[in-house]
């Protein structure tokens, strides 16, 4: 993370940024996530308590993937995650390196090797706390359970809140993001199907409107 450079710069700027390295539309659907995520970004980079650990390198690359779901087109997903990250100083491929090497470490532990993993990932006293490291852990502990059968999202979330406890986070805090995180993630899956059974809908229209025609002229 380029300190400097975050905490010399203003919001504007941040945006100003953001929008000459992405040049591009972003439907409706997706702009929402893209100006919350830009100004929590924006927020930690001015945050003096605030190291952007293992945790928050999973849990930024899970709600970036898990709320740009359906994007289209997908081939600009990666230069959309670069620009948020690097208009608020913070290095793309290297959050992308830690997390996925953090998540195959993951794979396949019980309970106790997470928590040992783990154990060096702990907030140190008076480290400023950000939601995205809640949702790194419950990504972890998904990561470890992914044998199982369909992991209980209420059962991770309880797991994430007990070992949150043993890594200096806030129990309570961390309980209230992992529910909302849980929630707004249904109702971004409910919306993109809804968009890709709308965009469907109207492709058929368009076949059937063809087929007419071509009898008309036949």
């Amino acid at each position: 993370m380029d300190c400097t450079l975050a905490e010399s710069q203003t919001i504007a700027d941040s945006k100003r940024s953001f929008h000459q390295s992405f040049p591009h539309v972003i439907a409706p659907l997706y702009r929402r996530l893209a100006d919350e995520l830009l100004v929590e970004l924006h927020l930690l980079s001015h945050q003096s308590r605030f190291e952007a650990n293992e945790l928050f390198s999973v849990g930024l690359c899970t709600v970036f993937d898990t709320f740009t779901k359906g994007y289209r087109p997908e081939a600009q997903t990666d230069g959309l995650f670069s620009a948020l990250c690097s208009s608020n100083g913070f290095d793309a491929a290297s959050l992308r390196k830690t997390s996925a090497t953090l998540i195959e470490q993951a794979k396949g532990k019980d309970l106790d090797s997470i928590k040992t993993l783990l154990s060096s990932h702990a907030l140190q006293d008076g480290a400023h706390y950000s939601r995205l490291m809640a949702v790194g852990l419950m990504r972890l502990l998904q990561a470890a359970a992914a044998d199982a059968s369909s992991p209980d999202g209420a059962a991770l979330a309880q797991q994430s809140k007990e070992l949150a406890e043993t890594l200096g986070m806030p129990a309570d805090r961390v309980e209230k993001d992992l529910t909302l995180f849980g929630s707004n993630s249904e109702r971004m899956d409910q919306a993109v199907d809804l968009v890709q059974e709308t965009i469907a809908a109207e492709k058929r229209k368009k076949e059937r409107r063809l087929a007419e025609q071509k009898k008309t002229e036949a």
